[in-house]
């Protein structure tokens, strides 16, 4: 009697033709403790650099001391541990946070949609998060506390989501370079919604939230660490769990289906939650863009096709990326706080004229 494979079956058929390069596995292994090791050492940067340099000893040592207390002698002042602790290592745990977060929702976004050029920004999801976190922060209060800002910032995503595609939909949009375009113009009027209640609400406030849509990672706490860390694994773990259907959605809706795939029920699942991470990290760094749509066309060049290792990857390098981008942020105007979307907005627009350019040439 003959079956029809499910996603797990295909995964390594489909791994098998991405193209990309065939690592072996010791070479594999060896890149992950370099990735991790790099993370290590870009968040002790992170943590280092600053209007007031401290060495990377006393951050190791202050970071030891709070978690083991009694364990280390302290031999630096509190103003510097206090630094280290309250202001700069919860900065760099969430622009770590920030940018695996929208880079696994960038790798996805390109395999359910089949568009090299999917990401949370352009497909206008960050915009709906922005729309429902503005109207959290100037209109209705913190109703439901801490998570009232990530409630709305989610549901704003999800509309703007839905709505992309049932304008796609109804504007018979169904090829990926059109998917893009119908998000970038519900994108332009999410935004001119969200600016309008910006206008409508207080002018003291406004300011604020400006520089917040720009993003930036200034307001960072430890209390602010816990949604994105549960949101980020609960995604991470269930993508990696999937990976094989979002291998087969990669080749074309024809063969997810004939793998035993419910295609259009799969997609949706896949942008609800890509709605419910991308609202969680906006609401709590602003809306940051083109990290979602650089690191997972970088991670392939290295790992491959395969969403198994693509997925994790996008996360660990979207991680130090950010951190080094929080770092050029806040050094580059010092003592300014240069927001960090401008400088992701600055090397993801030379990316993406590269990208532009790379498909044109095959």
């Amino acid at each position: 009697m003959r079956t029809t494979p499910g996603p797990e079956t295909a995964a390594p058929i489909l791994a098998a033709k991405a193209d990309a390069p065939v690592l072996a596995r010791p070479v594999r292994q060896g890149l992950w403790v370099l990735g991790v090791v790099g993370l290590v050492l870009s968040l002790s940067a992170a943590v280092s650099i600053g209007a007031v340099p401290i060495p990377m000893g006393t951050v190791w040592g202050v970071i030891v001391e709070k978690l083991a207390p009694g364990l280390v002698t302290p031999e630096w002042s509190a103003g510097r541990a206090a630094i280290v602790w309250e202001i700069r290592l919860p900065r760099a745990l969430l622009a770590a946070l920030v940018g695996a977060g929208l880079a696994l929702v960038g790798a996805v976004l390109q395999s359910v949609t089949r568009n090299p050029l999917a990401d949370p920004h352009l497909l206008g999801i960050s915009s709906g998060a922005a729309f429902g976190a503005i109207l959290a922060l100037l209109h209705t209060g913190m109703f439901l506390g801490l998570a009232t800002v990530p409630l709305l910032a989610f549901i704003g995503a999800l509309g703007s989501t839905l709505l992309v595609l049932s304008v796609a939909s109804f504007a018979q949009a169904t090829s990926a370079d059109r998917l893009v375009l119908t998000g970038v113009a519900v994108s332009f009027i999410v935004m001119a919604l969200a600016n309008v209640l910006i206008f409508l609400g207080d002018p003291r406030a406004a300011h604020t939230v400006v520089f917040w849509m720009l993003g930036g990672l200034g307001l960072a706490q430890w209390g602010h660490l816990v949604w994105p860390a549960l949101i980020l694994a609960g995604a991470a773990l269930w993508f990696r769990a999937v990976a094989g259907a979002l291998n087969a959605m990669t080749i074309g809706d024809e063969t997810a289906s004939t793998l035993g795939i419910p295609v259009a029920r799969f997609r949706l699942v896949c942008f609800v939650v890509a709605a419910l991470v991308t609202g969680v990290m906006v609401a709590f760094s602003g809306v940051i863009g083109f990290v979602g749509l650089m690191i997972p066309h970088i991670v392939r060049l290295v790992v491959g096709g395969d969403n198994a290792r693509v997925l994790p990857a996008a996360m660990l390098a979207g991680a130090i990326f950010l951190v080094w981008a929080d770092i050029v942020a806040r050094t580059l105007m010092r003592p300014e706080d240069m927001p960090i979307g401008i400088v992701t907005g600055l090397v993801g627009g030379v990316f993406f004229i590269w990208l532009l350019r790379r498909r044109r040439h095959g």
